[in-house]
């Protein structure tokens, strides 16, 4: 579950695992925007990351024209201005690009190559949240995967992703 800023508020072991080295970072530090940015992993886990550069981008860029002064967005957007050239960049443009469903491939440094599916959905009576699901059909490698990487989460720092109450 993502909070409107994209903090990850909750999640499954797996889910977490998914974006390597992300469990590496403290539950409040959590947020998929300054991963695909700042985290050195980003960059080579995901088969378009700067497809996914862009979309983060627009997804702030879309919270920031329709809430400017959401809770934690101008931390954030300083945050990233200050440290990433090129976030900077791309909130230069003002494009705003929001998916909703499609596929991601992850160049996993576990498990290979995996090619799930998304879909993001509002959680109703909010328009704060939202739940992301990764998925595959069964019996495939893609599931296969995905099973192994909740299963491989074990009892770690890794083995859950709290829900973070200051959200």
């Amino acid at each position: 579950m993502l909070s409107r800023t994209m903090d990850v508020l909750a999640c499954t072991p797996g889910g977490l695992r998914l974006f390597a080295g992300l469990a590496d970072w403290p539950a409040d530090r959590r947020n998929v925007v300054r991963y695909v940015f700042l985290h050195p992993q980003a960059r080579t886990l995901f088969d378009d990351w700067h497809d996914q550069i862009r979309a983060a981008v627009g997804r702030l860029r879309s919270l920031h024209s329709l809430e400017p002064a959401a809770p934690g967005l101008a931390a954030l957007i300083d945050e990233l201005l200050g440290e990433s050239q090129e976030f900077t960049d791309l909130w230069e443009r003002y494009d705003v690009r929001i998916h909703t469903h499609g596929s991601k491939t992850f160049h996993h440094p576990e498990v290979g190559d995996l090619t799930p599916g998304y879909q993001k959905m509002e959680i109703e009576g909010t328009h704060t949240q939202r739940l992301v699901v990764y998925y595959a059909e069964p019996g495939t490698p893609d599931h296969d995967k995905l099973v192994l990487l909740d299963t491989m989460a074990g009892t770690g720092q890794d083995a859950a992703c709290p829900s973070a109450a200051r959200r």
